[in-house]
């Protein structure tokens, strides 16, 4: 309980102003948007979208995202447990607050912007090819943000390249897939990238200065189990 006092009440000023960026950026793209859908975005969404050979890979990559993403604090934090792992447990824990400073930072945003889809924009040039979007607003892309959430606090914890490069290659091709379904504009993907791996940094550097200031100690309600 007191590590998301702290947590919360640290955090505050610093994503303030990530947010305030990632806002800046949003009100730049999407207030200009019929000058962006005639040109660049729209531009770059044509040549990817609906590559009929790569549609299926999308689908298949895509739809690992959630259960990757969440599904590897919950094995760190099992392993943890099996192993009496302290560090790994904390990792799981970071990973997912994470997760979590992710998730809200991105539906606070879809839900600002509003953005409608390629596929409601402009009906008669797209389709989406991904039929579990949900019907979400469009900015930013929320596979994406999950994603590389997941692949930056795995390299933050794990700076090896065997862990950066796959995690980082996994991340890209969701971002990719979303484009070639044709469920996102590649700004939506670029925003997505930007504000997953700003939310693990962010709640990286909060976590290694909670842990420094309680000088390292042990979980409180596993210090039983651990000694």
């Amino acid at each position: 309980m007191e590590f998301f006092q702290y947590f919360w009440h640290f955090k505050s000023e610093i994503m303030c102003k990530f947010t305030t960026i990632i806002l800046l950026f949003g009100i730049l793209l999407i207030g200009t948007t019929e000058i962006v859908a005639q040109n660049a975005d729209i531009k770059i969404l044509n040549s990817i979208y609906d590559i009929k050979n790569t549609v299926g890979l999308s689908q298949a990559i895509s739809n690992t995202t959630t259960i990757t993403s969440f599904g590897v604090p919950i094995t760190m934090a099992t392993v943890a447990i099996i192993n009496k792992d302290d560090k790994l447990l904390k990792n799981a824990i970071y990973t997912t607050a994470a997760l979590g400073v992710n998730t809200i930072f991105t539906y606070s945003l879809k839900h600002s912007f509003k953005r409608l889809r390629p596929y409601n924009a402009y009906p008669e040039d797209y389709t989406a090819l991904d039929y579990s979007t949900g019907g979400s607003p469009s900015f930013p892309s929320g596979h994406t943000s999950l994603a590389f959430t997941t692949a930056t606090s795995l390299s933050l914890i794990y700076p090896k390249w065997y862990v950066i490069a796959p995690s980082y290659l996994w991340a890209g091709y969701v971002g990719y897939s979303r484009m070639n379904l044709g469920v996102h504009y590649p700004s939506d993907v670029l925003a997505g990238a930007l504000l997953g791996a700003g939310s693990a940094y962010v709640t990286y550097k909060i976590n290694e200065w909670y842990w420094k200031k309680h000088e390292n100690k042990k979980l409180l309600p596993l210090r039983n189990y651990f000694k």
